[in-house]
């Protein structure tokens, strides 16, 4: 069997994988387009490096491991009608993603960036407004892994946690559930709205104008999922309007963020470059969920681990 990596890992990890796999033979290339594709049952992949023309070319192929939680830039349906498993790392992000989260909750409550800017002008100022975490409410789009990590970190400060998807099934760590339809009735409780969906049919354009207004102004819109939930116009609008106190994105409809975006000026929103999921662990979660998963396709197992529903998109 013949898998190809199309992006770097440690040397050691490397020699892992050949030993733990002998029969294997595993290759690992920078530029997908410059490889001889066709002989590959395995691509390894970040996912945006698989489009349909690379596809096309790989003829051998019946399984894609995305390294990543989002699959939304690939051409799912395609994979799908060609029989081509596709499975992915969801999970490992909960750990780096929750904590930023929390840091970012934490900052903004305990004045942290007043702080740091008072120290680079050496201004000895008291005057600063601080508040509480405890008794705060987090309305969380996603709590799924994710999310219901954030939930449990959050639940630890003394904050009440609502979550919200598509079925309203319970998620760990949350205390009330609801679906996407009782978001305008729940909004103006809540003091920090967390999403984490990912990109699909049904997320896409979720968040709108009447949204932002249903929030509390004091309130803070955290976008960790993907910059397609909601479009940048109705961010700029709703904090140039003052609707909300602040928006934290870690996400943004074009990436990089543009030069030109009035995000990078507002004085109400934290700019973060797509990082909150960085971890120095990255890798090396991500080759655990994969060789769990090599295992079972050597064996013959279907049941393997975060198959992706091409219909729904993850």
């Amino acid at each position: 069997m013949d898998i190809l990596f199309t992006f770097k890992i440690k040397d050691e990890q490397i020699a892992q994988l050949r030993s733990d796999f002998p029969s294997i033979q595993f290759s690992f290339t920078k530029d997908i387009r410059e490889t001889n594709i066709e002989k590959y049952e395995v691509i390894v992949t970040y996912g945006e490096d698989i489009d349909n023309a690379i596809l096309e070319r790989a003829k051998s192929l019946k399984w894609v491991m995305v390294a990543s939680a989002g699959v939304d830039q690939m051409p799912l349906l395609e994979m799908a009608d060609r029989g081509i498993v596709v499975t992915n790392v969801s999970g490992i992000h909960k750990t780096p993603m929750a904590e930023s989260v929390l840091a970012h909750i934490l900052s903004l409550c305990r004045g942290l960036l007043a702080l740091y800017k008072q120290q680079e002008r050496k201004d000895w100022n008291t005057r600063i407004r601080l508040k509480e975490l405890r008794g705060s409410t987090a309305l969380i789009l996603g709590p799924g892994a994710i999310g219901s990590e954030i939930g449990r970190l959050l639940q630890a400060f003394g904050v009440k946690t609502i979550g919200c998807n598509r079925s309203g099934r319970q998620a760990e760590f949350i205390d009330e559930m609801i679906v996407f339809d009782a978001l305008l009735e729940r909004l103006p409780h809540a003091d920090y709205v967390i999403s984490v969906l990912p990109s699909t049919k049904e997320t896409k354009g979720l968040w709108t104008e009447e949204h932002f207004k249903a929030m509390k102004e004091t309130a803070v819109f955290m976008n960790f999922g993907r910059g397609d939930l909601v479009s940048e116009e109705i961010i700029v609008s709703a904090l140039q309007e003052n609707l909300i106190a602040h928006a934290v994105l870690d996400v943004f409809e074009n990436e990089p963020l543009p030069e030109s975006s009035l995000l990078w000026d507002l004085p109400n929103v934290t700019v973060s470059p797509h990082i909150s999921s960085h971890s120095g662990k990255y890798i090396e979660r991500s080759l655990e969920i994969f060789t769990y998963n090599l295992r079972k396709w050597i064996a013959g197992e279907k049941d393997m681990k975060n198959g992706i529903d091409a219909e729904k998109g993850y």
